[in-house]
C-alpha cells in the first residue's frame, strides 16, 4: 500500500510545480501548509511534507524530524520511507487525522523552539 495517496500526491505535485515556477522566477517560493504527515509509530520521527519534486516526484520537501532534536527543513526520497521496516515489522505510517492549521515556516519555527515537530 502506498504511504501518500494519489489524491494527496498530485496536491503536493501541483505545490512543487508553483514553486517551481515562483523560484526560476524570482527566487522566491510559496510558503504552503503541510499536506501530510507521516509518522514512525514505534519510534520518534515526523515529517510534514508540503510538496514533490516535479522533476523527480519521488522526493518530498518538508519539514523533517528524526527526533533527536534538531528538526530540519529538507527532502527526503518517499519510496526510502516506504521500504523502511522498523521494531515489530511496523513501517512508516501516515497521520490520517493530520489538518495543517499554519504554513511550513510556522511550524517550522515551532520545531526550533521545542526540539520536534508538534503537529
Amino acid at each position: 500500500m502506498a504511504l501518500i495517496p494519489e489524491t494527496l500526491k498530485r496536491e503536493m505535485l501541483d505545490n512543487g510545480k508553483q514553486n517551481q515556477i515562483f523560484s526560476a522566477r524570482d527566487g522566491e517560493t510559496i510558503d504552503f501548509k503541510p499536506v501530510v504527515k507521516l509518522f514512525n509509530p514505534t519510534g520518534s520521527a515526523t515529517w510534514l511534507f508540503t510538496e514533490l519534486d516535479p522533476d523527480d516526484t519521488d522526493i518530498a520537501f518538508g519539514l523533517c524530524d528524526l527526533g533527536m532534536g534538531e528538526p530540519e527543513l529538507g527532502s527526503v526520497r518517499i519510496s526510502e520511507l516506504e521500504e523502511y521496516t522498523g521494531p515489530l515489522g511496523i513501517g512508516i505510517e501516515r497521520d490520517i487525522h493530520f489538518r495543517a492549521d499554519k504554513t511550513l515556516s510556522e511550524y517550522a519555527e515551532d520545531a526550533r523552539i521545542h526540539q520536534r515537530i508538534t503537529a
